[in-house]
């Protein structure tokens, strides 16, 4: 009894606190809408199928019931050519149509393919670490740490690459999630629509620490994103190769901070020295 009774309060805790926070379902930018309207679109059509079968199931159970002596028994019935073909053809007119969607929506949403915009784009380098996140922003000279700013309004060139094993990078609300890999450059295409506060994270199982491997998106007006730039450059450490192999070995959930410099071709030199941070670090027989 307390079971039953707790079941129902468990859950709308759950949906009180955010737990099930519809993030996909809330977009912030072009990308996510996107990806939205293809989910629903697609959910539509494919509902517009499946509760048509289903209520003609029930109704066909209900009216061929063996109480129901109005039903017509057919023994020798066998074959229709007519219901062969409304069997097969609509399931594959489906099929076809949710395919062309899935076409367009894939070249539209392409991760590569730039934004358009008035504003110009900014670029955003992401080096995933063990289990942390580095934002490099070479145009600003700064660098971050499980923290992402970014001007509301203006399209962000994301270059993504991992120092260790495979990630994902994915901020729900802003789009498409796109892996991080040793040794290789995703590029990615985003913006948020309006400024707001959103949640990015890592969206691959990478082994033990995976879960804290989050952080914050931080997305502000043009100008507190140049005053931020402005009053973080030349403040706090500088990141080079030392401090840069530091933050790799340090383990566990990390608060943000802030580089008040970066040197020229810091990414380039971290997408050489593919998987080199775990290489020089023990991580528990992970890799070696």
């Amino acid at each position: 009894m307390l079971i039953r009774a707790t079941r129902p309060a468990v859950l709308l805790t759950a949906l009180s606190t955010g737990a099930c926070a519809p993030a996909l379902l809330d977009p912030a930018g072009p990308v996510a809408a996107g990806e939205k309207t293809l989910l629903i679109n697609s959910l539509a059509v494919m509902l517009g199928i499946v509760v048509p079968v289903i209520l003609a199931t029930i109704a066909f159970a209900w009216w061929f019931r063996a109480s129901n002596t109005r039903a017509r028994h057919l023994p020798e019935w066998s074959y229709s050519g007519k219901l062969e073909l409304l069997v097969w053809s609509v399931p594959l007119l489906v099929i076809i149509f949710l395919g062309g969607m899935g076409w367009v929506a894939s070249h539209d949403l392409d991760p590569q393919r730039p934004l358009a915009s008035r504003q110009k784009p900014i670029t955003v380098q992401v080096i995933a670490l063990d289990w942390k996140w580095l934002f490099v922003y070479p145009e600003q000279g700064v660098a971050s740490v499980n923290r992402l700013v970014i001007p509301a309004g203006t399209p962000v060139q994301f270059r993504i690459t991992s120092a260790t094993v495979m990630n994902s990078f994915f901020v729900p609300q802003l789009g498409s999630q796109i892996y991080a890999m040793a040794g290789m450059e995703a590029k990615l295409n985003l913006m948020a629509d309006r400024p707001g506060r959103f949640r990015g994270l890592s969206a691959h199982y990478s082994g033990e620490g995976f879960s804290d491997m989050d952080f914050t998106v931080d997305a502000v007006p043009p100008r507190q994103f140049a005053a931020w730039a402005a009053g973080t450059k030349g403040q706090g450490p500088a990141l080079n190769g030392a401090s840069y192999l530091a933050l790799a070995k340090q383990h566990g959930s990390i608060a943000p901070f802030t580089y008040g410099s970066v040197p020229p071709g810091f990414f380039a030199a971290a997408v050489r020295q593919a998987g080199a941070p775990v290489h020089e670090t023990d991580n528990g027989g992970r890799e070696s």
